[in-house]
């Protein structure tokens, strides 16, 4: 099988390319495109759809498969597909559904022009600089202990941590588990959103009926919101409440379908009769689509099925916007903010004084599922350093696991001064990419902005230029400033609006508004007791900054900031009763104008 020149136009044009030599192998290009390198050779897996499928298989997936997208990608989406089933270390034939799950992969890809396929079952392909050549990993009914290398099991979650997005059908559920231990790889099924366990109540000839846990979700689409009854094998899940780290989507209605004792339920679902099908999930900046549903050949030419299916893999490219916050932490305010594309977050700023691992428990008891990180706040009592690049990697992971353990995510990242030094730099964007952080915070020397400009094209990072007063600001204190330093940069260069220096040196926040438009990329977000350089935050609402008159009309421009951080810089220490009220304001608004 070779790759067509759609994908060589694209890996091109990123600098780090594949190119198919005779015997349909990958081989790696160097940065420069001009000399291949022949010891990083993939084998790439090849398909006769014709021999492995009747004629009249095709058929019917064929005449099931979606005729279009939902999304327009802007950006060519390549997807690669892994089907490894490895028991006791050998590698095993694997499910009888992989072929045509395969082929209906492929297919719907072609029609649709969502994507293309690269199937690849060479376990180097895990490499980083492998992994860069994909927008989404498949794991199709995968199974078994794929590969216990450390340095490729990281790759894999550093991945989809930065940004990437992750696809798991059926038995990708049961992948990296082999009895009589079910978790031999914990962290990927943290990152897929469960481990399986117990067997399978339902066998592949069963009837079971489905709900759909959010009708309207847009990865829901397909079901016209209408649960159905389906015959396919189950996977079933150990962790408890599921609901408080996925946003489930279809699960089993119990209520019509045969729950009884014979059936092999675990003792922990018998306790909440929660068995979720589908599902989406954050992790970090990445995306997670699940679907347990996938066993049976049959499920292939099931046509809302596999457009469930497609849209899920947009939502994994990052085409389909599509929410995943938590099923158990969604409430109206969250439901708003999604409607406007809005996120509270809160600032590690308001926290200084504690511990990174101590604001993150804060921001979870408040209802905030994002954060906007600092480089100057000390990770924990554990790790008595300041959350920076210079943190090695363990230190960063046990900062990804607390944060996944409490349903948080950083989305921004101040650091007041990003250097114009290149290897200086690549430092800071190489550990904003493996942390999932969006946006980076800072006051760099005007100078360096041609090198940051650089990096936030490489990592797809955004910089957002961050204003104190006049004289500790000179460049950036007035939105003007920062929107003529803007001309002609990338769109990933705007502004960190700190309304609370603005109204200290005078700045109307709507005048800022006007003035900075699509080039306010983040903002701290801050009410004062007065214009004036003595003003201090106040409960949102409660001060001179008409912040509601300026909310309505961050909506009505269409301006979907990084994060509207919550930033309380008053009577630190105590001031957490203020700091809720701020977060019940926003939430209050939000609801209002997402009705309006």
């Amino acid at each position: 099988m070779k790759l067509n020149h759609s994908i060589f136009a694209v890996l091109i044009a990123i600098g780090f390319g594949i190119i198919s030599n005779s015997s349909g192998e990958l081989l790696k290009a160097d940065q420069d495109n001009t000399t291949f390198l022949s010891e990083r050779k993939l084998k790439l897996d090849t398909y006769d759809f014709t021999t492995l499928l009747s004629d009249e298989e095709r058929n019917k997936i064929d005449n099931a498969l979606p005729t279009s997208a939902t999304v327009h990608s802007k950006k060519h989406r390549t997807l690669l597909v892994v089907t490894l089933n490895v028991r006791n270390g050998r590698v095993m034939k694997g499910h009888g559904s992989i072929p045509y799950t395969n082929y209906a992969i492929k297919m719907m890809g072609d029609r649709t022009g969502a994507y293309e396929t690269v199937f690849c079952n060479d376990i180097l392909v895990f490499k980083p600089e492998n992994l860069k050549l994909f927008d989404a990993i498949c794991f199709n009914n995968t199974a078994g202990i794929l590969f216990d290398d450390t340095e490729l099991r990281n790759s894999l979650l550093e991945y989809v941590y930065s940004g990437k997005g992750f696809i798991g059908i059926h038995a990708a559920g049961a992948t990296f588990c082999q009895y009589p231990v079910y978790d031999q790889f914990p962290e990927f099924g943290e990152m897929l959103g469960g481990y399986e366990d117990g067997g399978h109540p339902w066998a592949a000839d069963d009837w079971i009926t489905l709900k759909l846990d959010e009708p309207n979700h847009p990865v829901n689409a397909a079901f016209d919101g209408k649960g159905f009854d389906i015959s396919d094998e189950v996977f079933q899940f150990r962790e408890l409440h599921p609901r408080n780290r996925l946003r489930v989507l279809v699960s089993i209605d119990t209520s019509k379908t045969d729950v009884s004792p014979e059936r092999r339920i675990l003792p922990q679902r018998r306790k909440d009769m929660d068995l979720a099908i589908s599902w989406v999930k954050g992790y970090g900046r990445g995306r997670v689509f699940y679907t347990s549903l996938g066993h049976n050949p049959h499920i292939n030419w099931n046509p809302k099925v596999l457009k469930h299916c497609l849209d899920g893999f947009q939502f994994a490219f990052g085409d389909l916007p599509a929410a995943a916050i938590p099923s158990n932490k969604v409430t109206p305010a969250i439901r708003a903010q999604e409607k406007l594309g809005w996120r509270l977050g809160m600032t590690a700023y308001s926290f200084k004084d504690n511990t990174l691992f101590e604001t993150i428990d804060r921001t979870a008891s408040l209802g905030i599922y994002y954060l906007g990180g600092l480089n100057v706040q000390k990770v924990s009592k554990e790790i008595p350093k300041n959350f920076d690049c210079l943190l090695s990697d363990d230190e960063l992971f046990q900062i990804k696991k607390k944060l996944d353990t409490e349903g948080v995510r950083i989305v921004t990242y101040y650091i007041h001064n990003i250097p114009a030094d290149e290897r200086e730099c690549r430092k800071i964007f190489t550990f904003a990419h493996t942390m999932g952080i969006e946006t980076l915070i800072s006051e760099p020397d005007p100078e360096a902005l041609d090198t940051i400009e650089k990096f936030c094209e490489e990592y797809d990072i955004q910089l957002a230029i961050h204003n104190h007063g006049e004289k500790m600001s000179p460049h950036y204190w007035h939105p003007q400033k920062i929107k003529d330093l803007c001309r002609n940069r990338s769109k990933l260069i705007g502004a960190c609006g700190d309304m609370g220096y603005w109204m200290r040196s005078g700045i109307n926040p709507m005048d800022a508004l006007k003035i900075l438009n699509d080039r306010l990329i983040t903002l701290q977000v801050h009410d004062l007791h007065e214009f004036s350089s003595d003003g201090h935050d106040v409960p949102w609402g409660t001060g001179k900054g008409q912040l509601k008159t300026f909310l309505r009309e961050v909506k009505n421009l269409g301006i979907t900031p990084a994060l509207f951080g919550l930033e309380y810089s008053y009577n630190r220490g105590e001031s957490l009763p203020e700091i809720e009220k701020c977060a019940d304001y926003f939430n209050a608004v939000s609801i209002e104008l997402a009705q309006e």
